[in-house]
């Protein structure tokens, strides 16, 4: 199968799983439509990533396409949409794959009706909630997808480890952004728990397990998914300060605004000068920097070797999932449908 028939058979999948859960909302109350057009508005967007390593970890350890495994493996939208809903409300973006964020919908809803009160309290409170629904639908949707118990059974002790390992990740990102400093190596453990392992090692896993996987595989998949998953991650965190707007969804150098601390930056400040790191450290995290500003810190970035010093990284990384992948156990299919993903995982649009 495809990339391209995947991510269109996902998409089909999730369209139908929330319209089917779409009348239950609306004969609760009329008022809960406004989630559903926020939900709609968020699985519009998206690469399918997850999905698609999930099918092909299922498709790598033997098993047979259908539709069932596709709808298994789309209900890892639902996980994902729940994510980044409550990531954007804890580091207050304004945008979401090229649209309002959830939580910042929710604050225009409620000053469009002039209600009473706090809009950014109530923008954050329904976009929380709308994070939690998704959550528990990721669930209902993994458990109906037509797979029987017993396969769903061999899966669940992955989902419950993945959702466990990105909350994990998710504080100690948070966790990092209010101490104010990151080294590399707390900024890789980061990237393991809230993204590589999430975005690719578990999901493949998930596929895998499912299909009934034998240990040799398992393991493979590992090796593979792992530092492709923190390459993946250290090309986001590049292109979240050098990133082309159309591309990204996300305003120019909007990391830098929301004061990440991510291994770009913990790899630039262990290069500066006094002078550099002081300057970076001062406007870095300040919401009101505008183009200049992002100029200025972009150049530090570069100037220090920072920039450098991040692509090497993702070139290693990459190169030790390539590696892992030419001797797994898997099928001819799966393995060059993996290689292919490795190279869209990491060569992004700047």
């Amino acid at each position: 199968m495809s990339t391209s028939r995947i991510r269109r058979e996902v998409d089909e999948a999730l369209l139908a799983f929330v319209d089917r859960q779409r009348p239950a909302l609306l004969r609760i109350s009329g008022d809960l439509a406004p989630l559903m057009s926020a939900l709609d508005a968020l699985l519009g967007g998206g690469k399918r990533l997850r999905p698609a390593f999930c099918y092909w970890g299922w498709r790598a350890a033997g098993g047979a396409d259908g539709p069932d495994i596709v709808t298994a493996a789309a209900s890892l939208e639902l996980l994902q949409a729940s994510a980044l809903i409550h990531d954007d409300v804890m580091d207050s973006s304004d945008t979401r794959r090229g649209q309002p964020s959830v939580h910042r919908r929710f604050e225009a809803l409620h000053r469009a009706q002039s209600w009473p009160g706090d809009g950014e309290a109530f923008g954050g409170g329904a976009a929380i909630l709308l994070g939690d629904l998704c959550l528990a639908w990721s669930s209902e949707m993994f458990e109906t997808c037509g797979l029987a118990e017993a396969v769903r059974g061999r899966g669940r002790a992955v989902y419950d480890l993945m959702r466990t390992e990105v909350m994990c990740g998710q504080y100690l990102d948070m966790l990092e952004g209010t101490r104010g400093e990151a080294s590399v190596s707390t900024a890789l453990r980061v990237v393991e728990y809230k993204s590589a392992k999430y975005t690719i090692e578990r999901p493949l896993h998930l596929g895998a397990a499912l299909a009934g996987a034998r240990p040799d595989v398992i393991a493979a998949l590992a090796s593979y998914g792992l530092p492709l998953g923190i390459a993946f991650q250290l090309r986001d965190d590049v292109l979240g300060v050098f990133g082309d707007p159309a591309e990204t969804g996300k305003p120019a150098g909007d990391d830098l605004r929301e004061g990440k601390r991510t291994v770009l930056i913990a790899l630039t400040l262990e290069r500066a000068s006094a002078t550099q790191a002081a300057a970076l450290r001062r406007r870095l995290g300040d919401p009101a920097l505008d183009r200049p500003g992002v100029d200025e810190l972009r150049a530090i970035i570069q100037d220090t070797g920072g920039l450098t010093a991040c692509e090497a990284m993702i070139e290693r990384y990459l190169g030790e999932a390539e590696k892992a992948l030419e001797s797994a156990p898997i099928a001819t299919e799966a393995h060059e449908a993996l290689s292919a993903l490795a190279v869209a995982a990491t060569t992004r649009v700047m």
